[in-house]
């Protein structure tokens, strides 16, 4: 796929530019938005990344307008289940509802900028070693099994922090009271502190850089394409503030989604496996030739697949969440 460095320039400018304005409107009004104002705001985002995958199915044909949708509801699929996390998060440490929303966008954007970085180190990678592919399915395969190991104990999840956390903690003095608001720093005592809004900032950023781990071998099993790559996971994190406003209480219903994610996972890491087998080039593996019997699954059956596991996921996680609460109530 061939985008001309002025496609670049104007996409990602005018992306960047939305998330400016995004949160310098937030940062003059911090509140917790409205139902309406969540449900506006996603659905423009969700028909931004439809009229963008349009548009490359006109420019560049339906297989590149494939991959991105895959990898868009991949990415999409796995941001919906760092809503836990985040709502975790947010409870962890007792964040006013009106701060929520902030915390949540630059989170976001730390996360955006620092996932742009794995993605042009992931697509040097692949361009340059083949056995790279070997490594993202295996690591893509044990991150479902783990995944499917730990769906049973989601209701007792609870947040860790993790070593920068502690290490920030440990050496900087930081304020446990939210009178600062959305600053990060302010002073206590005549000393200068961190705020707790600082930490949640950091927390956020951390924490979705650590899902990047899955997301971005993820896409990768999907396409190939930079461009493709990094705008499907901009459109997943510019709707995922709104998302988690919209759908907290409904979050707690996808009782099965680890599940699906977990069968998500471990296809993409099989179709990475088969496609690395298929441009073989390590001598210890059939002589470092290619396997020429082993096929590459179609973007299309990839495509199916997605929409499919997660119909499933979602029809029988709510199925179950009725079921559950028939079930208390005759009790």
């Amino acid at each position: 796929m061939h985008v001309e460095p002025l496609v670049w320039i104007v996409v990602v400018g005018a992306t960047a530019a939305l998330l400016v304005l995004d949160v310098f409107v937030i940062g003059r009004r911090p509140h917790v938005p409205s139902t309406r104002e969540t449900s506006l705001a996603l659905s423009f985002f969700v028909g931004l990344a439809v009229l963008f995958g349009l548009g490359v199915w006109y420019f560049s044909g339906g297989q590149y307008a494939g991959e991105f949708f895959a990898g868009w509801l991949t990415e999409y699929s796995l941001s919906v289940d760092n809503l836990f996390i985040f709502l975790i998060i947010m409870a962890r440490f007792n964040v006013p509802a009106k701060f929520q929303q902030e915390a949540l966008m630059i989170g976001i954007m730390i996360a955006l900028v620092l996932r742009g970085i794995f993605i042009a180190v992931g697509a040097v990678a692949i361009n340059q070693f083949a056995w790279v592919f070997y490594a993202f399915g295996a690591f893509l395969i044990y991150t479902a099994y783990n995944l499917a190991k730990e769906s049973g104990d989601s209701d007792d999840e609870e947040y860790e922090e993790n070593r920068l956390l502690k290490w920030v903690g440990a050496r900087f003095p930081v304020t446990q009271s939210w009178d600062a608001g959305a600053k990060m720093r302010t002073v206590e005592a005549g000393k200068k502190v961190l705020t707790p809004f600082a930490i949640v900032i950091l927390a956020l950023g951390t924490t979705d850089l650590l899902f990047a781990l899955d997301s971005i071998p993820a896409i990768f099993g999907l396409t190939k394409e930079p461009f493709l790559v990094l705008m499907a996971n901009i459109f997943a994190l510019m709707g995922l503030r709104q998302l988690y406003f919209l759908i907290g209480g409904l979050l707690k219903k996808l009782v099965y989604l680890s599940v699906g994610l977990s069968i998500l996972l471990a296809f993409i890491g099989v179709k990475l496996i088969m496609h690395a087998l298929h441009e073989n080039n390590l001598p210890f593996i059939n002589g470092g030739e290619p396997i020429h019997g082993v096929p590459d699954i179609p973007i299309w059956l990839s495509l199916a697949v997605i929409i499919g596991v997660l119909a499933v996921t979602a029809v029988a996680s709510l199925a179950k969440s009725r079921y559950d609460e028939r079930k208390s109530v005759m009790s």
